[in-house]
Parts: structure tokens; C-alpha cells; sequence
């Protein structure tokens, strides 16, 4: 006789999931790459730890990563890229979270490469002349809409630059560094401007010791000399960036340059959202398969999966990730909708559509969280990647622009009637605005 409680071990499994219908927003360039991605997991989850040592993807992972496309995503095919539209890069950062988040990181802060089309033909030339042969981001960001940036001066020919450009994700990897600046302008008020730095004209700081994300190589940037000289036609005053964006608009072929701006604005939220829902599903992944395999401490039961604790566990957690998926692909086929329909969205939709999406990033933390300690200590192992989507996704959610507390006093104002903060994607705007 069986012990009460105990799942018979060879009653028969519960009934699938019923499969989900494919979005009719998803391509077929689009599931190509995700289902690259997809057979990519395996090698992904185990070069991750060495890419943690090193604060940047190993080699093996930046090539194979480059190879299927992923910072590519929103280029146009003059260029080597595939122009995608949300629902395409939603899933394909989801799957590349499920395998290293590190990965998948660079992807979303790839998507923003496509703005530099809207610079002058001369300056879109000089960045995008290596970008077909180009293995990891062509251009990455950093301190652009910080606080605090570097210094600017006005001299023949262009401008001389200085300062520290935190937290510049993929600046190992990168060919050019954009970076934020001050200058005064001519009335003596600051205003801020962003200026293009080659491979050869920038120095990475060794400064990314991190407790997760590790592999991102969010590195600090700085010029080469204590100033560096930058070109006109590689300066561009911020108060200038929403025309310049919206100069890109149908130039060319592909989803990805239908979006208005604040289209692109919330594929902004919409692409970390579903890299935390990767993270979650690769996470509920391996703590099925380890709770098959592990016996509990300190319970009489055959297996970890056999506690009714690690049962009801499983159970929220598929809930949650559910939701979550539901959420963020839903809105990523509300953006594909309304682009292809010449729809942008209105001022009001960004607070709140953000705000659902990190929301959903909080509950998808919450519940990896709840699947390492329902596991236990095995999981504490650095060779178990349980510990690594619990960091990752941490770190992922205390970014200045996903924390869940201020984008809920934003919404919370606005339901009560008070006063809006001004605001640009949870970002403040500019100086100079």
C-alpha cells in the first residue's frame, strides 16, 4: 500500500497544455531565428558561466549568437539586418533568456541601433560600413539619459568630450559607443547632445563586477586621452532625437520602421518583459527536471517532485508564466497592429502599458525566487543555472526604468487626478527640452 500523499510513480502522466496557435504577427524570418535560438539553449546555459568571469558572451556564444541575427533584429536588410516587429523580437528574446539573460540583454539594447539611420548620410556610412560582417552589437549606449554625463566644448571642426559613460551593455563587444554629453548653449543653460565614438576612440573601464547580468558587459566607457574630439557630423542635440526618429519612419522595408515613437518607446518594455518571462520559463524548465531527479532532505517522499509543496509551487509558477506571456506578447501584437495599420499610440497609453509590463517582471522574479527555495540548497550551486535566473532577473528588475514602485506612483497620479510628472518612457527628458 502506498504511503497518503505519495504520487504513485507510474500513474499516468497529467494531460499537455493544450499548444498555443502562433501569432498571426509572428514572420516566418522571425520564428526562424527564435527556433535557431531555441537549439542554441544548451550551449547557451553552458558557456553562461564563463561568460560571468569574463563580464562579456564567450567567443563561442558571441558568434553563434551573431550568426542567427540577434543584433541585427531592427536593421534593414541593407545592412544585413531583418527589421523586425515585436511579436518577432519578443519571442526571440524570450527564448534567448531561457539560455543565458546575458545574451538576451544585448539583444533588446541591440534594438536601439536602428536609430542611428536617422543620422546624416555621411555618419550612417562611417557607422554601418563593417555592419554585415560586424559580430556582436554595431553600436552601443551608455549614460545617454543618465543624470549625469560627460562635457562638451565647442572647437573647430566639431567638439572636444570628456567624462566616465556608465553602464554601456555590449561596449566589449561593440564597434561604436554613443554617449551623452552637456554643453552650454549660447544663452548659458546646459543642453544635452549625444556623440559617436569609434572602436579605436574609446577605452572600456574594467568596472562591471556585478551580482548579476555579469555577462552583459555593462562596462563604464571613457575617451582614449583625458578629452576626445568628435566630429559635427557625429554630435546630435537630444532636443533634436524625437524628429530625427521619426525621419526613419517607412525609409525602409520591414515591420520594425512602420512604429511611431512611442511605438518604439514601449518596445522598450515589452522586450525586457520578455526576457524576464524567458528567464522564468528556462528556470521552471530546470526545476522540473532537477525535482524529478532529487530527493528530499528531510521527507519521506520518493522524490522533490513528489512534495505536495513543490507541487503547489509548480503550479503558481506555470500560472504566473501564463499571465505573463499572455501580457507581454499580447501588447507586442498590439504594437505590430497598430503599426501596420499606420496607428500610433496616444501620450496616455505609455504609462499605463508600462506599468502592466513591469508588473509582470515583478511577478516573474517572485516566482523564480519561490522555485529556488522550494528546491532548496541545490540550487545555491554555481554550476546550477537555477542561481543564475534568480540574479539575473534581480538585476534586470532594479533598472531605473522598470522598478516597480516609481512607475506605480506614475499611474497612481494620473488615476487620481494629479498633476503628471513629465516624462519620456519613464525616463525624464533631456535638459534643453
Amino acid at each position: 500500500m502506498s504511503n497518503p500523499g505519495v504520487t504513485d510513480m507510474k500513474a499516468p502522466a497529467a494531460p499537455p497544455v493544450p499548444e498555443r496557435r502562433e501569432s498571426e504577427y509572428l514572420s516566418a524570418t522571425g520564428r526562424r531565428i527564435r527556433d535557431e535560438i531555441r537549439e542554441l539553449v544548451p550551449l547557451l546555459r553552458t558557456n553562461a558561466a564563463e561568460g560571468e568571469k569574463i563580464g562579456a558572451l564567450t567567443p563561442e556564444t558571441l558568434e553563434a549568437v551573431s550568426d542567427a541575427g540577434i543584433f541585427k533584429l531592427t536593421l534593414p536588410a541593407e545592412y544585413g539586418g531583418t527589421a523586425l516587429g515585436a511579436r518577432d523580437i519578443a519571442e526571440i528574446v524570450a527564448a534567448l533568456g531561457s539560455g543565458d539573460a546575458a545574451a538576451g540583454w544585448l539583444a533588446v539594447v541591440a534594438t536601439a541601433t536602428r536609430n542611428s539611420l536617422a543620422f546624416p548620410e555621411r555618419t550612417v556610412e562611417e557607422v554601418f560600413r563593417d555592419a554585415m560582417t560586424w559580430d556582436g552589437p554595431v553600436v552601443i549606449g551608455a549614460s545617454l539619459l543618465s543624470p549625469v554625463v560627460g562635457k562638451a566644448r565647442k572647437v573647430d571642426g566639431g567638439w572636444m568630450i570628456s567624462g566616465k559613460w556608465t553602464f554601456g551593455s555590449g561596449s566589449v563587444h561593440a564597434a561604436w559607443a554613443m554617449v551623452g554629453v552637456e554643453y552650454p548653449a549660447d544663452d548659458g543653460r546646459p543642453r544635452r547632445a549625444m556623440a559617436l565614438l569609434p572602436r579605436d576612440e574609446f577605452r572600456v573601464l574594467d568596472d562591471w563586477h556585478v551580482m548579476g547580468l555579469m555577462g552583459t558587459s555593462s562596462n563604464s566607457v571613457t575617451t582614449v586621452a583625458e578629452e576626445g574630439f568628435v566630429p559635427e557630423h557625429r554630435v546630435f542635440d537630444m532636443a533634436e532625437l524625437p524628429r530625427l526618429l521619426d525621419s526613419i519612419r517607412g525609409r525602409y522595408e520591414g515591420l520594425g520602421f512602420k512604429y511611431g515613437t512611442l511605438g518604439l518607446m514601449l518596445l522598450v518594455p515589452v522586450s525586457f518583459a520578455a526576457l524576464a518571462l524567458g528567464m522564468a520559463e528556462g528556470c521552471l524548465e530546470c526545476f522540473t527536471d532537477q525535482a524529478r531527479r532529487r530527493k528530499p532532505f528531510n521527507l519521506p517522499y520518493p522524490t522533490v517532485a513528489d512534495m505536495p509543496s513543490v507541487q503547489v509551487t509548480a503550479g503558481k509558477a506555470r500560472a504566473v508564466i501564463n499571465i505573463a506571456r499572455t501580457t507581454i506578447y499580447g501588447y507586442a501584437d498590439e504594437l505590430d497592429r497598430r503599426a501596420l495599420r499606420d496607428e500610433d499610440f496616444v501620450p496616455s497609453d505609455e504609462p499605463v502599458m508600462t506599468m502592466d509590463l513591469i508588473y509582470v517582471i515583478t511577478m516573474l522574479a517572485q516566482t523564480v525566487d519561490a522555485l529556488q527555495i522550494a528546491l532548496g540548497s541545490s540550487t545555491v550551486a554555481l554550476a546550477n543555472p537555477i542561481q543564475r535566473y534568480v540574479r539575473d532577473i534581480r538585476v534586470l528588475a532594479t533598472h531605473g526604468a522598470l522598478r516597480l514602485d516609481p512607475m506605480a506612483e506614475i499611474n497612481g497620479r494620473e488615476i487620481l487626478g494629479l498633476e503628471p510628472f513629465i516624462r519620456m518612457a519613464g525616463i525624464e527628458p533631456p535638459a534643453g527640452r
